[in-house]
């Protein structure tokens, strides 16, 4: 592999970290309504699992409700048993023609429960990104070694992925501590 997509495949793999543990983050209950909360779930829809946001409008009317209307109003007692099955702890209410899922306020214990999961989540990011930085370096050795990189460029290279190691992480700590606040906070 050539010095550039090392360097580019280190840094886009850091990126696509930051954009898990973001993704992750959206789908945690904080108290409010979020579309992300029920839009992965997973609907038999004739036998085949679907995503929930494949298959119905979701909104968020009001700041403690969610809205989920199936384009399908045949899939409307589907989407409402994946939602019950899905253990995330919400309870729609079916009235026939769309589903109303009220977000109930969570219990102290309940938050600092999530923020544990939070935690455990963005290390996970921090980990996921110094393994990237433990592969490059090893592509830039072999590089080295076989004397397609000179030993300054090295150095400089080495020096450049451990600073774009550092931005990512803090990037991740950022949102770990914006996550937190939003949960924390009542």
């Amino acid at each position: 592999m050539a010095l550039d997509d090392t360097m580019d495949d280190a840094e886009m793999k850091m990126m696509k970290s930051v954009e898990v543990v973001t993704g992750e983050f959206a789908s945690i209950r904080t108290g409010k309504a979020s579309p992300a909360l029920v839009e992965n779930v997973m609907v038999d829809y004739y036998g085949t699992k679907t995503r929930l946001r494949d298959l119905a409008g979701i909104s968020t009317p009001e700041a403690r409700l969610l809205v989920v209307q199936p384009w399908d109003p045949g899939a409307l007692s589907a989407v409402e048993k994946a939602i019950q099955s899905a253990n995330i702890g919400l309870n729609p209410m079916n009235d026939g023609k769309i589903i109303r899922i009220p977000i109930p306020e969570m219990s102290e214990e309940r938050r600092l429960d999530m923020v544990k999961v939070i935690k455990g989540i963005s290390e996970e990011g921090r980990i996921a990104i110094r393994n990237v930085r433990r592969d490059a370096n090893h592509e830039l050795e072999a590089l080295f070694k076989s004397g397609n990189l000179p030993e300054d460029e090295k150095f400089r290279c080495l020096k450049e992925i451990q600073d774009e190691t550092d931005e990512y992480i803090k990037e991740i700590d950022d949102l770990l501590k914006a996550k937190e606040e939003e949960l924390l906070h009542i």
